[in-house]
C-alpha cells in the first residue's frame, strides 16, 4: 500500500500568489491532496485555490497558529506537507522533501530558506531569526539552522503528537522546540526563498511578531526547562539576600547584637522563597519527565514513516536532495 500525502497551505489574502503554489504543488506531488486553508481572507483567495484544483476549507479565527491547529486535527496522512501560500517557497522542491522523510525515515524535514535575492528577507527579519534561533540553541541545546521556516514535511506521527497551543506565526517555534524535546529525527533541506510576487503583501511585523515568538520561547522555557528557570530565579533572590544579610551578620559578628532586626528578617524571608521557588523547579521538572513520557508514548503509537512512492517523471535538475540530519541521532 502506497503511503498517502497532503499538503497544507494557510492563506489570508493570498490571490496573487495561491494559485501558483497549487500548481507547483500539484507538478511535484501529483498524487497529493492539497488543502488550502482561507484564514479569514477578504480577497479572491478562495476561488483561486479553488480554481487550481486545491481543497479549499477555512479556519475562521485569524492566525497561522490556529490554521495549523485546525489543520493537524483534520488532515490524516503519512506525510504532511506544510507550505505558505505567498510562493516565496519553492514548491518545487516538495518532492525531495517527502521522499527524504519517507527514506530516512524522519519525522520532520525542514526547508531551510536560501536567499536568492537580497530584497527576500524584510529588513531586520534575518537578524531577528538568527536572534531567536540562537535562544532556542542555548536553552534547548540543539543545532537549528532556520527555526521560523514555514516550508516543512512532518510524519503521521509527529503531527498527532504535536499539540499545537500556538495562535499566530509563532507556531514554527513550537514545533521546533517540539522535536526538540522529544529529540525526533530532523533533517534540514536548503530550499530557495524568494520575493513575494506582484500583489501579494506580508502579514509579518518585525517587531510585534519578533516579541510575540520571544515571548513564546520564553513560555516554553518555563514549561520545558523548569528547573533551568527557577534555579535562575532562585540564584537572583538568593544574591539579594546575601547582600542584605551580609552587614547584619558582620555588626552581629562584631558587637555581638542584631541592631538591624528588620533587615535580618527581611534577607532571612528572602532567602527563603529561593529556596521554595528552586524546590517547585525541581517538582515542575519531574511533573514535566511525566508529561514527556507521555507524548513519547502518543508518539510511538503511530508507524514510523514508509518509504516513498517514486515519482516515475523526471524533473529537470532534480537529484538527491542534500540533507542535514539534526536530531535524533544521540
Amino acid at each position: 500500500m502506497q503511503p498517502t500525502i497532503a499538503c497544507v497551505v494557510p492563506c489570508h489574502n493570498e490571490e496573487a500568489a495561491v494559485g501558483k503554489v497549487v500548481r507547483d504543488l500539484r507538478m511535484a506531488l501529483p498524487e497529493a491532496d492539497i488543502y488550502v486553508y482561507d484564514n479569514a481572507s477578504t480577497d479572491r483567495t478562495v476561488e483561486v485555490a479553488r480554481a487550481a484544483g486545491a481543497i479549499v476549507r477555512e479556519e475562521p479565527r485569524k492566525g497561522k497558529g490556529n490554521v495549523i491547529r485546525r489543520a493537524f486535527a483534520d488532515v490524516d496522512a503519512d506525510a504532511l506537507l506544510l507550505i505558505d501560500g505567498d510562493d516565496t517557497y519553492d514548491a518545487s522542491r516538495a518532492r525531495d522533501l517527502v521522499n527524504l522523510l519517507f527514506e530516512g525515515p524522519y519525522d520532520q524535514v525542514v526547508g531551510a530558506r536560501r536567499e536568492t535575492v537580497s530584497a527576500a528577507y524584510r529588513a531586520g527579519h534575518a537578524t531577528g531569526n538568527r536572534l531567536l534561533t540562537g535562544a532556542v540553541r542555548f536553552l534547548f541545546g540543539n543545532d537549528v539552522s532556520d527555526m521560523l521556516s514555514g516550508y516543512r514535511v512532518f510524519s503521521r506521527r509527529f503531527v498527532k503528537s504535536f499539540p499545537a497551543l500556538a495562535r499566530q506565526f509563532e507556531t514554527e517555534t513550537e514545533m521546533t522546540v517540539h522535536a526538540l524535546h522529544l529529540r525526533l529525527p530532523t533533517a534540514e533541506v536548503e530550499v530557495d526563498y524568494r520575493v513575494r510576487p506582484a500583489g501579494s503583501e506580508s502579514k509579518l511585523h518585525t517587531f510585534r511578531d519578533g516579541w510575540r515568538i520571544l515571548r513564546v520561547i520564553l513560555d516554553l522555557a518555563r514549561r520545558e526547562r523548569p528547573s533551568l528557570v527557577h534555579a535562575v530565579v532562585a540564584g537572583l533572590l538568593a544574591l539579594v539576600s546575601v547582600v542584605l544579610g551580609i552587614p547584619v551578620i558582620a555588626d552581629f559578628v562584631r558587637t555581638g547584637t542584631v541592631p538591624r532586626i528588620p533587615t535580618a528578617i527581611l534577607a532571612a524571608a528572602i532567602m527563603t522563597i529561593a529556596v521554595l521557588v528552586l524546590l517547585v523547579g525541581y517538582i515542575l521538572e519531574s511533573l514535566m519527565h511525566m508529561r514527556q513520557e507521555h507524548s513519547r508514548l502518543v508518539h510511538l503509537a503511530y508507524a514510523a514513516p514508509g518509504r516513498a512512492p517514486r515519482h516515475t517523471r523526471p524533473r529537470p535538475g532534480s537529484g538527491p536532495a542534500p540533507a542535514r540530519n539534526i536530531s535524533g541521532s544521540r
